[in-house]
């Protein structure tokens, strides 16, 4: 249940620098590398001699030679050479399209011929010196899907997130939700409240008073595969909310790509991206240490709620207005799906 022609985050560019990664993404096990030219690479973990992982072996001269019996492999999936052994008869694996873009290794893991590079979303303030990044990865036990629910509908931070982010005001504030073309919009907009924990200590870093009314925002934006980013913040009350001048706000993007493994565990790539005091490095790693904390609440409840649902696939969850986003972002997913599925060259191999 994965759409495949579209482009994922496999992993971030220093889990390659040294050695070769092993992931699995889409239920397709890859082994990730640089060539010869520090290019990413990415080919099928499975050497065509004995079987083996390729991602267990090393890099010699932008080959990646299994840790096996020492064949040599290339970037682009043929077999280059092999210890006292002939290999121009050896079968090529396959390879796939990669991309090194925005601080993270993208990889296509459907057709080739329909990768193109101009299909990665456009995330311009991750390149940008004017704002400041910082986030990590969890392996999380759980259909990729249901972390999409999550993100989409922020009423849980009132329950998992009460001690950082969460406040009463949240699940008193109902949430607006459209989808513009393969896009799903799930809003939510709160006036005159005081400021959670999380959001009191990042208007303090931005030098604003954190004991007066605030208004929140919370704009979840959802885009296919399974890209969600949320535009997040405050601002001291009467300057506009959202639209405040930055002289009275804190905001950020809370960046998540979600990259599907198998049917029940995905890779949670997770950040913030702040354009308020980007050189500060401090404040970079307090605010991702504090992320790291929030996302490690949502990972148990996800993993827990998934052992309910794997234990009895026979019940039934209910759907309520707050789910909408998630309800609908889970329908252009099986829309794009069913297309694939339908285009002509996949019933010619069906």
């Amino acid at each position: 249940m994965f759409v495949q022609d579209a482009w994922y985050v496999a992993c971030t560019p220093d889990e390659i620098d040294a050695k070769p990664l092993g992931r699995t993404v889409c239920g397709h096990a890859l082994a990730l590398f640089r060539d010869a030219q520090g290019r990413a690479a990415a080919v099928e973990d499975f050497c065509p001699h004995r079987g083996a992982p390729l991602s267990l072996g090393f890099v010699r001269d932008g080959r990646l030679v299994c840790g096996y019996h020492g064949l040599e492999m290339g970037a682009d999936g043929r077999v280059c050479a092999m210890p006292c052994q002939r290999v121009q008869g050896f079968p090529t694996i396959r390879s796939f399209p990669v991309v090194e873009r925005y601080g993270f290794i993208w990889v296509w893991p459907g057709r080739a011929e329909h990768a193109d590079e101009a299909k990665i979303p456009r995330f311009d303030w991750l390149a940008s010196p004017d704002w400041a990044y910082g986030g990590g990865l969890y392996h999380i036990d759980c259909d990729y899907r249901l972390m999409i629910d999550n993100l989409m509908d922020l009423t849980h931070e009132t329950y998992v997130h009460a001690s950082s982010i969460g406040q009463p005001e949240i699940e008193e504030s109902v949430p607006a939700t459209r989808v513009d073309g393969d896009t799903v919009i799930t809003s939510r907009h709160m006036q005159g409240i005081q400021a959670p924990p999380f959001w009191a200590a990042a208007l303090r870093a931005n030098d604003l008073a954190d004991d007066v009314p605030c208004d929140r925002w919370q704009i979840c934006r959802f885009t296919p595969p399974s890209h969600v980013m949320i535009e997040v913040g405050v601002a001291h009350a009467g300057h506009g909310g959202y639209d405040a001048d930055p002289r009275y706000k804190a905001s950020s993007i809370v960046v998540d790509f979600i990259t599907p493994e198998t049917e029940t565990t995905h890779w949670y790539f997770w950040g913030m991206a702040r354009n308020f005091k980007p050189g500060d490095a401090e404040l970079t790693a307090s605010i991702r240490e504090g992320q790291r904390r929030i996302f490690g609440e949502d990972r148990e409840m996800l993993e827990r709620q998934q052992r309910n649902i794997s234990a009895q696939p026979q019940r039934k969850l209910l759907g309520l207005n707050i789910d909408a986003g998630g309800v609908q972002s889970r329908k252009i997913i099986d829309r794009l799906i069913a297309a694939e599925r339908q285009a002509p060259e996949n019933l010619r191999s069906a």
